[in-house]
């Protein structure tokens, strides 16, 4: 199990508890969705408790429970407007979830492999606005890694579990979500890779740039991009083992997603630090 932090932090309305969320379309007890729990403490992040959501009913009582709490959750939120465009499907966020929602898994795919046929060579896949500076997939990708199916899958809980989604969706103001990359963080630190879900590449290279990542994040002085590690990681020695040990990433990837969720904390109301112009159809990964 992992190690806990020795006792809550105090939580109001207005410092909600923050949960880090490193997601899978495909939720099973070997790999499932990691949920970092933790909270700012004054010039920090703790880093409390990981939670293990091996089915989709875990981690829907994730989303049901009640706030104040701010998720930052590593899947797309939206689809890239030009792509729902032109496959005539509803363009406003609500409604584009519920209909990918109704299609399911295998007329989804079916419309998305049909879709990049007809785009030219080099361009199959279309990309959202945010996409681009934060250098992640298109969400019309279904292999390798498979975000159009984390779209599919996640997009539709978060509307049905009635929270908000800033400049997406109005939902209950307390239970706050938004779409977070780790991998946009982690880069800023090395670019080395760090991870890997086949144990034959979980290598002494990949753990070395694991701990070259937690290091950063712990350290006092607030790194040069300023925004994201304006309040250290604070966590215990056996929590730093265990996201160092982990050869997945899946612990380090839930904790680097809850330091975007303190982020946009910090940043508050209306929009948690997304900016004015972002589409409301696509939506926007934070810190981007």
């Amino acid at each position: 199990m992992f190690p806990a932090a020795p006792g809550p932090g105090p939580v109001t309305p207005t410092t909600p508890r923050l949960l880090g969320v490193d997601f899978t379309s495909a939720p099973r007890r070997a790999k499932p969705i990691t949920v970092a729990h933790g909270w700012i403490d004054g010039s920090r992040v703790v880093l409390d408790h990981i939670e293990r959501c091996a089915d989709w009913p875990a981690f829907e009582a994730v989303l049901a429970r009640p706030g104040p709490w701010l998720g930052a959750f590593d899947f797309p939120f939206g689809l890239p407007r030009e792509a729902v465009i032109d496959l005539g499907w509803p363009q406003t966020w609500p409604a584009l979830v519920r209909h990918c929602a109704k299609l399911g898994k295998a007329a989804f795919r079916t419309a998305l492999d049909a879709y990049r046929e007809t785009r030219p060579i080099g361009q199959r896949y279309a990309h959202r606005a945010t996409d681009l500076p934060a250098r992640s997939h298109s969400p019309l990708k279904l292999v390798n890694p498979p975000v159009g199916l984390m779209f599919l899958e996640g997009a539709p809980r978060l509307l049905a579990a009635g929270g908000q989604l800033p400049g997406l969706h109005v939902g209950d103001p307390l239970r706050i979500a938004i779409e977070a990359y780790p991998g946009l963080l982690a880069r800023r630190i090395t670019t080395a890779s760090y991870k890997s879900d086949e144990r034959r590449k979980q290598t002494a290279e990949r753990q070395a740039a694991r701990a070259r990542i937690v290091d950063a994040l712990t350290a006092p002085a607030v790194d040069t991009a300023g925004e994201d590690f304006a309040h250290p990681l604070r966590i215990t020695a056996a929590q730093r083992a265990s996201l160092i040990d982990d050869g997945s990433g899946d612990l380090l990837d839930a904790t680097l997603a809850l330091l975007q969720a303190a982020s946009a904390a910090r940043a508050g109301p209306p929009l948690f630090g997304l900016p004015a112009r972002m589409d409301p159809l696509e939506g926007w990964i934070a810190g981007c």
